[in-house]
């Protein structure tokens, strides 16, 4: 029986809470086991304000992680969900998706701000200056509010927190799990609904990806699996690695679960916003990558091939 295992994690204030809030409990769940948190540079932190279609797209907070886990220097890599490629190296597994964190986004104002009603994108005032790099949200922003002035925003969360509060924007949209886990909630001044801009794949969840040989960590960290988070989010990484895209590509998925049944959302956009293809699925939990699958093939026949052509051609301009 081992005595030691090592977490992978980027360096990041939000990749180190993740990372050890999974270091916790899994040294809760085998006291005599030393867990500890290993932190590998990834090229995403190194190239931090370089656009992903520069520094290698999805795979860029992630792949230093797995060549890691590869040659054994850790044993278990903890990744946002959403960063993870869907197609995962071989000799490597997802071991586990934890209970999922609330998956919107969250639209935040500049501090000390009022808000003045804001509750919504829809009650921004018009010609208001909003960041995020997200291709996915800047489409659904262009759809939703073509008035608005979308702007770059870069770097870690308080980077981004600073520079709203600075003057450069009238608002920002982050991913609300990330503001929560950080202790931030409170800078959130609306919850975004997913019928105004839905989510990324995989938002708010956690993937821990360990090797595939690895018995006594896989036995160990199933533990912290959710089963309906797993599901969802399989019906939602199922949905992207139909159209073999990541996130340099306007593609969102949600997918939530009741009871047995599974519903999953999924939207394919013009980086323009002006044309945008949105369906749904409803199935059997079991079967969360055919409900992915299927999807979409049903985008697909709506013409979302064609969309998505459309937004390689731009970014590759």
């Amino acid at each position: 029986m081992r005595d030691e295992l090592i977490i992978g994690s980027r360096g990041s204030k939000l990749a180190l809470w993740q990372a050890e809030w999974v270091r916790a409990r899994l040294a809760a769940l085998s006291p005599r086991l030393d867990v500890r948190v290993e932190v590998v540079s990834t090229s995403g932190d190194v190239l931090k304000d370089a656009p992903l279609s520069v520094i290698g797209g999805q795979g860029a907070f992630t792949k230093e992680l797995e060549h890691a886990l590869l040659e054994r220097r850790i044993d278990l890599a903890v990744h946002s969900l959403k960063d993870l490629p869907t197609v995962i190296p071989d000799r490597l597994t997802l071991a586990a998706t934890p209970a999922r964190e609330d998956a919107r986004d969250a639209l935040v104002l500049p501090a000390g701000t009022s808000g003045g009603g804001v509750v919504s994108v829809l009650d921004l005032p018009a010609g208001a200056r909003v960041g995020t790099s997200s291709l996915r949200r800047r489409a659904q922003l262009r759809h939703l509010r073509p008035d608005l002035v979308l702007n770059d925003l870069r770097g870690n969360v308080d980077t981004r927190l600073r520079k709203l509060d600075a003057g450069e924007f009238d608002a920002i949209v982050l991913a609300a799990a990330g503001l929560r886990r950080l202790g931030l909630a409170g800078r959130i001044s609306a919850h975004v609904s997913p019928d105004e801009l839905l989510p990324a794949v995989g938002q708010g969840a956690l993937g821990l990806e360990a090797r595939a040989d690895d018995e006594e960590t896989l036995s160990l960290v199933a533990r912290l699996d959710h089963a309906p988070t797993r599901a969802a989010c399989e019906a939602e990484r199922a949905l992207l690695r139909q159209f073999g895209a990541g996130c340099q590509v306007p593609i969102a998925a949600h997918a939530t679960v009741e009871g047995l049944f599974l519903k999953l959302e999924g939207l394919v956009a013009a980086p323009s916003g002006e044309d945008v293809l949105k369906a749904s699925v409803v199935g059997f939990m079991g079967d969360a990558e055919g409900i992915g699958e299927e999807l979409a093939h049903r985008l697909m026949a709506r013409g979302a091939a064609f969309l998505l052509a459309g937004a390689a051609t731009a970014l590759a301009s």
